[in-house]
């Protein structure tokens, strides 16, 4: 087990290298950078654009406005900016050392988790993240937990029940499910229970209310499942239909093998049969897919669902640093998260020897 984790560890290196050198050179790449968001702002007489280089007032302004004939910079929209101007935006962004130096410095400060401050923002990267963290994290936990509840119990009464009517009645709402996107399902949960057209019976703004502050416990949990209900719900709709026919499909593959039928000819009843012995072999393949599942949902699945019910979440954030360039966020996010994601599918990977002790790591080449 152990020489099999060390591998697993060591193969993350290159992994996430290679991840963060791809997406790097793409992002290098891409157009519309921090410096021509900057160039662009200044030509645009944008006073908070000239605060970033350290002026105030008509300083800057009067700066701002100087023009060179010279119009061989590399950025768009540069022409008429004064070559000076564009080496201190440069500097300020760190772009006036090339690509590779710039990759190599940025590795170094991730490898000791220092991930900088946003371009725009003006706050470090990692108090973002873990200030925008507990709302993705309430809505992968919970849509996690609630697929799982859901899909299991459907995914094995449709292998008992296989071919009978409810196995085709419930195939019609896993096929619902694959049809509908979440965020689709979104709109609908909105126009029937958010005041849309029909019912106001829930928020649909945020994660909890105003005066959450002010509220007894009790009545702050209340107040937390009340706004989180809708976006959970949309996001349950859209994962249970895969996971339920892998239930089934898992169940269907146990039930037709060779030691169900012997354990059937020995005499034991059908819930021993099931429970006894297809559950554990069954189930291997679901459960050890928790944390990918939990990983995908967290950072992946709810960005529209954020943006929909305006939950300031990771996946909000994320999305924003993208339109807007904000590359410290950008690959700090990338790296932590790809990191974490690594980490939790080694997790399920062990838990398939949790779930079933006869599977053996150490023999594995």
């Amino acid at each position: 087990m152990s020489a099999y984790i060390l591998r697993r560890l060591l193969l993350m290196i290159p992994t996430l290298l290679g991840i963060m050198v791809l997406n790097f050179a793409i992002v290098q790449a891409a157009p519309g950078g921090p410096v021509e968001r900057l160039i662009a702002s200044l030509r645009g007489h944008d006073v908070a654009a000239t605060a970033r280089l350290g002026g105030s007032g008509q300083g800057d302004a009067g700066r701002k406005t100087t023009i060179t004939t010279e119009s061989s910079s590399r950025y768009r929209g540069s022409q008429g900016v004064d070559p000076e101007l564009i080496a201190e935006i440069e500097k300020l962004y760190g772009f006036d050392k090339p690509a590779h130096e710039r990759f190599l410095q940025m590795m170094g400060n991730y490898l000791r988790f220092e991930f900088g401050d946003s371009f725009y923002r003006d706050r470090s990267v990692v108090d973002l993240v873990l200030e925008k963290m507990p709302v993705s994290i309430s809505l992968g936990l919970w849509t996690t937990l609630l697929v799982y509840l859901i899909s299991i119990p459907l995914g094995i009464a449709k292998a008992v029940r296989d071919g009978s009517s409810f196995d085709v009645w419930s195939s019609g709402l896993i096929i619902v499910g694959y049809a509908i996107p979440g965020f689709l399902f979104a709109v609908l949960l909105i126009v029937l229970f958010a005041g849309g057209s029909y019912l106001d019976w829930f928020p649909l703004r945020g994660l909890i209310s105003e005066n959450w502050d002010e509220l007894s416990l009790g009545n702050q949990i209340l107040d937390y499942f009340w706004h989180i209900t809708l976006p959970v719900l949309a996001l349950v709709i859209s994962g249970f239909a895969g996971l339920t026919m892998l239930t089934k499909n898992s169940f269907l593959e146990e039930i037709n093998k060779q030691y169900v039928v012997t354990a059937r000819a020995k005499g034991a009843d059908e819930g021993q049969v099931l429970y006894g012995h297809v559950f554990r072999n069954a189930m291997l393949i679901v459960v050890a897919g928790f944390p990918s599942a939990f990983i995908g949902i967290l950072f992946t699945g709810a960005l529209l669902i954020e943006v929909i019910f305006s939950l300031d979440g990771l996946g909000l954030l994320g999305f924003e640093a993208a339109v807007n360039r904000d590359y410290p966020v950008m690959f700090g996010t990338l790296y932590f998260f790809t990191l974490l994601g690594l980490l939790l599918n080694l997790a399920g990977d062990l838990m398939y020897m949790v779930i079933d002790p006869r599977i053996d790591f150490e023999t594995r080449g």
